[in-house]
């Protein structure tokens, strides 16, 4: 594979082309990283609103009709729900751990299993996040387990 970069004249957009003669999973996981990556989550916090790099999320997480995404040590509401996350960051490092859970797994620190066939998340910043049955076998197919 060859990758070539080609700076922009100025007021030319950026732009990035693949060509490929077959988009394999390698490939479109590359693509969904980097549209990921310009997806910023507009977030409220004490009534002002601002934006999150996706880099910078630990979890989401629904709770009372409300979803919560954690960062490393401060917490934020979006106005997203849950299922809307979940199609934006398809095919990332983010992965859907419960109903009411999705984990980023780039900020996993370990994975153990639990009791009832759970697995629990044990998050950089020191938080547990437990992964329902369910998804367990999801995981471990994106693990490569």
């Amino acid at each position: 594979m060859r990758i070539t970069i080609i700076e922009p004249e100025d007021g030319e957009e950026d732009e990035i082309m693949i060509r490929c003669r077959h988009l394999d999973k390698r490939l479109l996981k590359l693509i969904y990283a980097i549209k990921a990556g310009e997806e910023k989550i507009t977030v409220l916090h004490d009534g002002n609103y601002f934006q999150v790099a996706p880099e910078e999320i630990y979890y989401f997480e629904a709770v009372d009709n409300k979803v919560f995404l954690y960062l490393e040590k401060e917490v934020y509401e979006t106005k997203r729900k849950l299922y809307e996350l979940e199609q934006i960051f398809q095919g990332t490092d983010f992965f859907r751990a419960s109903k009411s859970c999705i984990v980023n797994l780039a900020k996993v620190k370990s994975l153990s299993p639990a009791f009832n066939g759970r697995f629990e998340a044990f998050m950089r910043n020191g938080e547990r996040v437990m992964i329902s049955r369910q998804y367990v076998s999801a995981l471990k197919e994106k693990l490569g387990l």
